[in-house]
């Protein structure tokens, strides 16, 4: 059940808020495979170390216990104190929702080790199927709210709802430490009246928000489909997604070297030959050199038709390069 005390509406530097509530430069958080902008918008500004829990493709870049103890033990080593752990979920950049079993472990993990854990959950109204996302706070009420102290979720109106330049953010804690200080803090990320009345009265409609979050999940699953269909006939295969605005594109086969001098390499070609910009798997901290996050919600149907002809087409050539060698 919601409790409206633990709620706290911000501009777009809630999760900044969160983390100077609770860390001080050279302390530590670690992330999964996540947020190309976490670097950006949280180290520099904080000044805390971000330290990424290696994921990898032999069990589809899922979370172990293994790897978020590899992380722990690797800041312990620096001498960097370890004050939580960040998840996005569902993940950007994989376009996959977090299973129940691993967020139990996170959480598990996170109270053994006496830590926090953030879970930002802004793509969590874009799962294909509202019934694929699981909610860390579900897995809370499960627990009756045990050690629900340390757990603190984010959420913002722009993936979901598309309005990335509204600026609007929530922080729901469960301690009434941040929240007291995160309110005390939120007079530097104040929202205008002019945005304040806009969104109330759309999310007062609520048969429009339900209809209009219930169509853009069918668009994204249709639109998803699509490009990894589009994508498996050139010979490309895709990490399994049910949610968000990505895809998480494999050609290591194409790489030269499986380095991340070579990934960029490829990266570099697509954008000057193929004119198309997707994401290194290296700025998303991936340890597997190959990998690449596809955005294919911000185009319309016919783009995304080009940009598919582009890469079949790319890799005929290549297919046509290696025949005649």
């Amino acid at each position: 059940m919601v409790k409206t005390h633990h709620i706290l509406l911000g501009g777009e530097h809630t999760m900044k808020t969160l983390i100077m509530s609770y860390a001080i430069p050279l302390e530590s958080y670690r992330w999964a495979l996540q947020k190309i902008s976490f670097d950006r918008d949280l180290r520099w500004r904080t000044g805390v170390n971000i330290i990424p829990v290696h994921t990898e493709s032999w069990n589809n870049f899922e979370i172990t216990p293994q790897a978020l103890e590899s992380a722990y033990e690797e800041a312990k080593a620096n001498n960097v104190t370890v004050r939580g752990l960040l998840i996005t979920n569902p993940s950007n950049p994989l376009g996959a929702t977090i299973k129940k079993p691993i967020l139990e472990q996170i959480l598990d993990f996170v109270t053994r080790k006496n830590i926090h854990l953030i879970s930002d959950e802004i793509y969590s109204g874009s799962a294909f199927s509202s019934d694929e996302f699981v909610s860390i706070a579900e897995i809370l009420e499960a627990r009756d709210h045990r050690d629900s102290e340390r757990v603190h979720i984010v959420y913002s109106l722009s993936k979901d709802l598309g309005l990335p330049g509204f600026r609007v953010g929530t922080i729901y804690s469960y301690n009434d430490r941040v929240v007291t200080t995160a309110r005390r803090m939120s007079s530097f990320t104040l929202i205008s009246s002019q945005t304040q009345q806009l969104l109330a009265s759309m999310l007062s409609d609520v048969s429009f928000t339900e209809n209009y979050i219930k169509t853009n999940r069918e668009r994204l699953k249709r639109r998803y489909e699509m490009i990894v269909d589009g994508l498996r006939k050139s010979g490309i295969e895709c990490l399994k997604g049910n949610a968000g605005l990505f895809c998480w594109m494999n050609l290591s086969g194409l790489l030269e070297e499986q380095t991340k001098e070579q990934e960029l390499v490829l990266w570099k070609l697509i954008l000057e030959e193929l004119k198309l910009n997707i994401s290194p798997g290296s700025s998303c901290h991936c340890s597997e050199p190959g990998w690449f996050r596809v955005c294919f919600a911000n185009m319309s149907e016919q783009t995304l038709e080009v940009a598919l002809r582009r890469i079949h087409d790319y890799m005929e050539r290549r297919k046509l390069v290696k025949c005649t060698h």
